[in-house]
């Protein structure tokens, strides 16, 4: 009777365990009848472990896993597969050996769904984050037009023989202004005007409403210098060593003086310090305003050594726009390697293409960059389509394009260029034999351009692209 009670209560014991584990669990027979099924399992079904209990496991779980361990009697282990979609499961199961004999087998599974979706919010927002940051240098995108005599004239700041000077970087929004004081600061530190590890500090004057409190954050503070005021390092002394980028440079007002008194004195002093502390910035004041208009004439005098204005993207050639076009989507094409681990091959229709590149962009390269990642996006396979894929092809055509982009008055005009396609041009009958054979043999439509500019034909990769897809369109 003691017996009895003891093998009772192990047997009650590991129930409860069982029962209360965050996993599913359901135990076979040889013949794959279950003869365990705890309450996560049933529940996943909505049913209750009696219901399921002496049934074949293959009437609850078509795909069971431990039908194959059932063949085999080897244990697999973390297997990710729907199970009862929705919902994903990653599932372990095992083998049951007694004095050397297969008795049965056992899985042990868990509900993988929500993980899974909270992952992928992750790569999404990871992927958005990559896609919409700042350029750190668009010199080693754009080599034609402007720009390069701008890249060059901005290395002169820091690297001419008289040493580094202020300047002043005016433009509309969205054309690269924070972006060419990067330039400045990473050129500087390449040839060792400034340190290695020396600060880059940017501020955006425009958010201070407060004329004091801007002040405070530019040249600090003492304690007690004003009600609730503290020890504050300002922003000249936190760049010492480095440059102050000032965007945004034209709503400052009532310190300009103070500000003129730092650059002429390489010495700043505190709000309501009396002790002066030497300082060694570089200052670049960037502004959408023409700021010899809004500065004190010194103060203009003293920051305006270097001068330089970005042109507005409408004002820039159609070969830079091209180079610009295909860095973003290159960038793109990155970001769902560097995120999902996904080849991705991006191409444009020759409409969509052309509408990219003539459309009128009012902020610019920012807003360019963001209707080409809306138009990829728009473009492509939601994930749950994808499977796993590990390659994948998209194509932009002008449906994708977001209505702001195509309705805006095609104001630039696009400049004949043999690197460009227009809808209307015709791939020659010897060029389209080329194209379909190299395709055959394996290649994409970005290897057979590279192959055509080798043999001096050049027709970009995009416009192989949609040869391809009509000509896939026709069988």
């Amino acid at each position: 009777m003691r017996l009895t009670k003891e093998i009772f209560f192990s047997s009650y014991i590991v129930h409860e365990v069982l029962n209360h584990s965050n996993s599913g669990i359901n135990v076979v027979d040889t013949e794959g009848t279950l003869v365990y099924v705890n309450e996560i399992s049933a529940n996943y079904l909505h049913l209750h472990p009696e219901a399921m209990i002496g049934k074949h496991i293959s009437e609850f779980y078509p795909a069971a896993i431990l039908l194959t361990v059932l063949e085999n009697h080897r244990p697999i282990l973390d297997k990710k597969l729907h199970l009862v979609p929705p919902n994903k499961y990653v599932v372990n199961s095992y083998p049951i050996f007694f004095d050397g004999t297969f008795v049965g087998a056992y899985s042990v599974f868990q509900n993988i769904q929500e993980i899974e979706q909270l992952n992928s919010k992750i790569k999404y927002l990871e992927m958005q984050i990559n896609l919409s940051k700042p350029e750190a240098d668009f010199q080693h995108v754009v080599h034609q037009g402007t720009m390069q005599n701008i890249y060059k004239q901005a290395k002169k700041i820091v690297g001419s023989l008289g040493g580094p000077r202020h300047s002043i970087i005016t433009g509309e929004s969205g054309t690269g202004k924070t972006m060419l004081a990067n330039l400045i600061y990473n050129y500087a530190k390449q040839i060792g005007v400034i340190e290695k590890n020396a600060p880059f500090i940017e501020i955006n004057c425009a958010q201070f409403t407060n004329p004091d409190i801007a002040a405070m954050e530019i040249f600090g503070s003492v304690e007690g210098a004003y009600t609730g005021s503290k020890k504050k390092k300002g922003l000249f002394e936190q760049a010492n060593g480095g440059i102050l980028f000032l965007d945004e440079a034209h709503t400052i007002e009532s310190y300009q003086n103070l500000l003129l008194k730092a650059i002429e004195s390489g010495k700043i002093r505190r709000i309501g310090d009396t002790r002066e502390t030497d300082i060694n910035v570089i200052v670049i004041a960037a502004s959408t305003k023409n700021l010899h208009e809004v500065f004190l004439p010194e103060l203009y005098q003293r920051l305006a050594q270097y001068e330089m204005h970005l042109p507005a993207l409408r004002e820039r050639s159609i070969e830079e726009r091209e180079e610009l076009f295909l860095h973003f989507v290159q960038r793109y094409e990155n970001a769902v390697w560097e995120t999902r681990h996904i080849r991705y091959h991006v191409t444009f229709t020759p409409e969509a293409h052309q509408a990219i590149l003539t459309a009128v962009y009012p902020r610019n390269i920012r807003q360019m960059r963001d209707v080409i990642n809306y138009s990829i996006d728009a473009s492509s396979p939601l994930i749950e389509d994808i499977g796993e894929k590990t390659e994948i092809t998209t194509i932009v055509g002008m449906e994708h394009i977001p209505f702001e982009a195509t309705e805006l008055p095609k104001m630039v005009q696009a400049e004949a260029s043999p690197i460009h396609c227009k809808p209307n041009n015709k791939i020659s009958p010897q060029i389209a034999d080329f194209i379909r054979k190299q395709h055959e043999a394996g290649m994409g439509p970005r290897k057979i351009a590279h192959a055509l500019e080798g043999m001096g034909f050049a027709i970009p990769y995009y416009k192989v692209a949609y040869f391809l897809k009509t000509e896939k369109s026709k069988t």
